[in-house]
Order: structure tokens, then sequence, then C-alpha cells
């Protein structure tokens, strides 16, 4: 299986410290993406003023998936990626190849201090 047995956790589980989805992560690449993709779409969701119901009638994607993506419990597609970025007129992917290398040599992405909560 792609990703051997790390795909069998949700991205959420790789949570180290704080509360999804601005959380310290484990040095995972896949799950801190998992986590910048939740956090991206709720920002947009939020800017737009969109409930997951209104944008599950605009993209074509179910409603559940849109909750599961923001609650870090599943591994989104392509397909339902493209489709929420269609409808937001936005892009979600993250630029993780850009992100800083923390101290344990691995990339990850900032996270705003006023987003760490008690974390930062």
């Amino acid at each position: 299986m792609p990703g051997g047995t790390r795909r069998g956790k949700k991205p959420r589980d790789y949570a180290v410290a704080g509360e999804w989805p601005y959380a310290v992560m484990d040095s995972v690449r896949q799950a801190q993406v998992g986590q910048a993709l939740a956090r991206a779409l709720s920002e947009a969701m939020e800017r737009r003023g969109l409930s997951a119901n209104a944008l599950a009638t605009a993209s074509g994607v179910n409603r559940q998936v849109i909750s599961n993506i923001l609650a870090g419990t599943v591994w989104p597609d392509m397909f339902t990626l493209a489709s929420l970025e269609e409808s937001l007129e936005e892009m979600l992917w993250p630029q993780h190849t850009k992100w800083p290398t923390g101290e344990d040599g691995a990339r990850h992405q900032p996270i705003p201090a006023h987003r760490r909560g008690s974390e930062g």
C-alpha cells in the first residue's frame, strides 16, 4: 500500500501537542499536509461564510466528506480536493516543499502564534 502503514492512522492522529488543525505535528509530511489542507479549507469556508452543507451543494462533494477533512479523519483524494478548490476559487494544497526545516530535520508548516492557542 502506498505510504506503508502510515495511512492506517488518521491525519489528526499525528498531532503531538495542541488542537487540530493548529496542532504541532509529528514529522510525517503526509499528515502535516493533511492538517494544512484542513486548515486551509476551514479558513476558506470561514472567509466566504460557507457551511459544510453550502460547500457540498456548490462543489458536489458530500457534506460528510467535507466534515471528515475538517476533522482530520480522512486522507482526501485529488478529485475531492480539485472539486473543493474549484468551488472555493482558491488553492487548498499547501506549498509544503517550501516549509522551513525544524529542529527535528523535517519540514513543518509555520502556524501563526495567534492560532496555536496555549502551545505558542
